[in-house]
């Protein structure tokens, strides 16, 4: 079944929506929205989740809209508000997992009824794991068992609301019926108070008869309460990554499917909503079944949907990374992604490949580690497998053993370590038939690099099994339950420990430059040219065209402009090598203790660089604390995802504050303010070239095939830091005030070059281009849903211009890439400097004729070809439609 192409959207506008900014608070944005151009609101998952969620990953319940986000009369007042401006709505929802809180009925009835509960199967629980005997494990108590029996931690209570029930800190927990009727109690029963009160006193924990008879209690039930540090040896459910408080669901099975899906279907069917977005789909045990199952469904409610919205196909995208090279193929039944992929190739664009090789120079100097970035992974992978997973490759193993008994568990290990540690994207997609040549490819690479290293090590016996670990996992078909089993464990454990190892690890630990550690790249791929650029673009307007093309997300490691400065480093290293030592030589004195800290003090600084708020002062005082006080929260996070200088598994917070410490020493009136200083001058130096990048990378996401996502606030120039930074509340009432001052300055039409310089600082110029852009969009669709088409571009400059076509002869599109270094500032306009271009031009796709200069408000004649220095006059960008 292929994807769908003909999807009417034009632009979407992720919006966090939680207590503080609810649907109703979205809904009063809406003009705003409408005025900037946006055709579709991405909303955040808006099913009930967790009380005081901000997120709403944390699911307790799929059946219906969360009050706290406006509930289900709010989602209504969103909707019809926006359909009368012409937006719709597309939906996050999170079939993969839930929260493992009380509050989720499925979760609670699990734990009170076990395997006879009528949801026992709903959720992805080893229920034959032998170390449990049938038991759930709940690895939430805040130390030991016995450590939190005696502490009180574990209690009987009884309230009006659950009755009575078994309280760990302050969550309850359900009693089974057994555990009731050894009480002498029967399950729903009307008590006597003063049974009550005899009751939990008898199980009072501070008394030694209290604790055995607690004990006792806590004997029959169908979950075994154990310390949180226990879930990564002894876990026997499925977690979302390595968080305990999120369990995997079996969406694969049909009556789960339902449960999960019939709000967002409902709504579809209502047209509500126009699509989905999927989360996290390689989680689930057969994501290409699964999004075929609701692609079918969708298209069977097409018919009811109200009779404007009939002839659009299902929209789905799929929260999905993929590794350098790799595609979506015709087996998904998809609209595309959710755009980490464009993120990172026009990411990698904007990155001077000279800039490779003394930065990583520099890197590994301060770092005194020489290796690759792909050792890098491979060790936080077995890492990750040693500390994080190990119930889930034991139970992994102990299928493949059931399958291959003749093979010695430590070869076995062995063999499956080396696949794990060498696979190079996210998972394999092996369902009912064997490997499909995709796959096979991926999983070839793996099996090349880990029989290397296994006969590097002279373990022969390990490389046999390891070729019969090819056949089992999917070079034949499944042709048992067991190697069923093995198969969705094998496939199942590589997506979390691809993230974790190197977007929650590696990121955090390697920096050459850390523009590149960003979700959906690799930092092995430093730039990319051009004509790589335009083959990746050419695919997705073949096979993925309603894709979303995204450059800041809710999960990015750093903001997109925060991105584009660094980028301009990689044009002047030798600038950057400089200063950079400058800084780690004048701040030694006060650095932390340990071996890493230089290479952590080189990231730390990076960031000061990236998250510099446009025209903050280094003597702004309540400027700058509050710059130190997002890199503080950036800093902490860093070293316990880093898990080398400290850990969430065990924080070092002395440690911790010492690098606090070291980060206020640069604050005014500080030790080492004079570093600070310096950055700022830095930061001045490579603004130009900053809002540069900050130009083209806007300009190639409104313009490349593909749908373009806008995240929350980052119409303005984009700063934010990891999570919770780009969190943070947005202020749409000022960006609609701004955009409306600039329309009303420019006149008619909006003009870039023309603005102050104010707004090319703080992102007003940025916002405006997007304007510009999205209006284009709406007035020339024909060109965006058309054909991609590279152009040549002739001259000593040739490899500085990103130039294509769309829908055949409509539109064209230069724009300039890494000459930061050479941008003169005239009036905060990036502006090249005259006879830059010399005599290179672009070949435009016909011999001649009028065009309309979209950004200059001119029309243009050209006699075949382009030249550069006429087409890119006053703004290295420039794009064209056919008159």
């Amino acid at each position: 079944m292929k994807a769908n192409s003909d999807f009417q959207a034009r632009s979407t506008l992720r919006l966090q929506l939680h207590a503080g900014y609810t649907m109703d608070d979205a809904r009063g944005d809406l003009p705003y929205f409408s005025r900037l151009g946006i055709t579709h609101l991405y909303l955040s998952p808006i099913t009930r989740s967790r009380s005081g969620s901000t997120h709403g990953y944390d699911v307790i319940d799929h059946t219906c809209v969360d009050e706290d986000r406006g509930g289900q009369d709010g989602l209504m007042r969103l909707s019809g508000e926006a359909r009368k401006l012409g937006i719709g709505l597309l939906l996050d929802i999170v079939p993969n997992h839930m929260a493992t809180d009380p509050d989720n009925g499925w979760w609670w009835d699990v734990l009170k009824y076990g395997r006879h509960s009528s949801k026992a199967d709903w959720f992805d629980i080893d229920w034959n794991a032998a170390q449990h005997g049938g038991k759930v494990l709940a690895p939430f108590l805040a130390q030991p068992y016995e450590d939190a029996l005696r502490a009180g931690d574990i209690r009987l209570q009884h309230d009006s609301q659950r009755g009575l029930h078994i309280l760990v800190h302050s969550t309850p927990y359900p009693l089974s019926p057994e555990s009731l009727s050894q009480l002498g109690l029967e399950d729903g029963e009307q008590l006597d108070p003063g049974k009550i009160q005899a009751c939990v006193a008898a199980h009072d924990p501070s008394t030694d008869e209290g604790r055995r008879r607690l004990h006792s209690l806590l004997s029959l039930q169908h979950y075994r309460l154990a310390w949180w540090r226990d879930a990564a040896h002894s876990i026997n459910w499925r977690r979302f990554f390595e968080v305990s408080e999120l369990i995997g669901v079996r969406v694969e099975e049909a009556p789960v499917f339902d449960a999960v899906h019939e709000l967002p279907l409902k709504l579809y069917a209502q047209g509500i909503i126009d699509g989905l977005r999927i989360d996290h789909v390689d989680g689930l045990a057969q994501p290409l079944s699964y999004c075929r199952k609701l692609r079918a469904a969708m298209e069977e409610l097409r018919t009811q949907r109200p009779e404007p919205l009939r002839q659009d196909s299902p929209w789905i995208v799929v929260e999905k990374i993929l590794a350098p090279g790799e595609t979506l193929d015709e087996r998904w039944a998809v609209s595309g992604t959710t755009g980490y992929d464009f993120a990172a190739e026009v990411g990698a664009l904007l990155h001077a490949e000279s800039g490779e090789a003394p930065l990583t120079k520099t890197w590994q100097e301060i770092s005194g580690d020489d290796r690759p970035p792909e050792d890098w992974v491979v060790e936080a992978r077995q890492m990750m497998l040693d500390r994080h997973f190990v119930a889930e490759r034991r139970n992994l193993l102990t299928a493949l053993g059931s399958v291959m008994p003749d093979i010695a568990e430590t070869s076995l290990g062995a063999a499956l370590d080396a696949l794990l540690r060498h696979y190079p994207t996210y998972r394999s997609y092996v369902e009912d038939e064997r490997r499909a040549p995709p796959d096979e490819q991926w999983f070839m690479q793996a099996m090349q690099k880990a029989k290397a290293e296994l006969e590097d090590r002279g373990d022969g016996t390990s490389v046999g099994a390891l070729h019969q670990l090819e056949q089992i996992l999917g070079g034949k078909p499944p042709d048992s339950p067991k190697t069923q089993l093995v198969l969705r464990r094998f496939q199942q454990l590589t997506p979390p420990l691809a993230a974790k190892s190197l977007e929650d690890t590696v990121f955090y630990r390697y920096g050459s430059l850390i523009s590149r550690n960003e979700v959906g790249s690799d930092p092995a791929v430093f730039s990319i040219t051009v004509p790589e650029f335009h083959r990746a673009c050419q695919r997705r307007a073949a096979h993925m065209s309603s894709s979303l093309l995204a450059t800041a997300t809710h999960d990015h490691k750093r903001g997109e402009d925060a991105r584009a400065r660094l980028a301009v480093l990689s044009e002047l290293p030798e600038l950057w090598q400089e200063r950079s030592r400058r800084w780690l030589q004048a701040t030694r004195s006060t650095l932390p203790d340990g071996a890493q800290a230089p290479a952590f003090h080189y990231k730390l600084l990076q960031s000061l660089v990236a998250a510099w708020p446009p025209g903050l002062s280094a003597s702004d005082v309540a400027g700058v604390d509050e710059l130190l006080d997002r890199t503080g929260d950036w800093l902490v996070k860093a070293l316990r995802e880093g898990k080398q200088l400290s850990s969430w598994f065990e924080p070092q917070t002395e440690h911790e504050d010492a690098w606090l410490a070291h980060l206020r020493g640069l604050a005014p009136g500080q030790p080492h303010h004079d570093v600070l200083k310096d950055i700022e001058r830095l930061v001045r130096r490579l603004e130009p070239g900053a809002i540069l990048n900050s130009f083209v990378q806007t300009t190639l996401r409104m313009t490349c095939p593909g749908i373009p996502d806008l995240y929350q606030g980052t119409e303005w120039r984009d700063f934010s830091l990891v999570d919770p930074d780009n969190r943070r509340a947005v202020d749409f009432e000022a960006r609609m005030r701004s955009l409306e001052q600039l329309t009303a300055e420019s006149g008619a039409t909006l003009q870039p070059q023309s603005l102050p310089a104010s707004a090319w600082e703080d992102g007003r110029a940025k916002q405006a281009l997007i304007a510009i852009l999205l209006g284009l969009r709406k007035d020339c669709p024909a060109a965006f849903q058309g054909s991609y088409e590279p152009l040549r571009v002739i001259g000593s400059r040739e490899n500085q211009i990103v130039a294509f076509s769309r829908g055949g002869e409509l539109m064209v599109v230069a724009a300039v890439k890494c000459a930061g270094q050479a941008i003169a500032d005239e009036h905060g306009r990036p502006v090249l400097p005259e006879g830059y271009w010399g005599s290179t031009s672009v070949a435009l796709p016909s011999e001649g004729g009028a065009w309309h200069d979209v950004l200059r408000a001119r029309t243009v004649k050209f006699d075949g070809n382009a030249p550069l220095q006429q087409l890119l006059e006053g703004l290295p960008l420039a794009v064209l439609r056919r008159v």
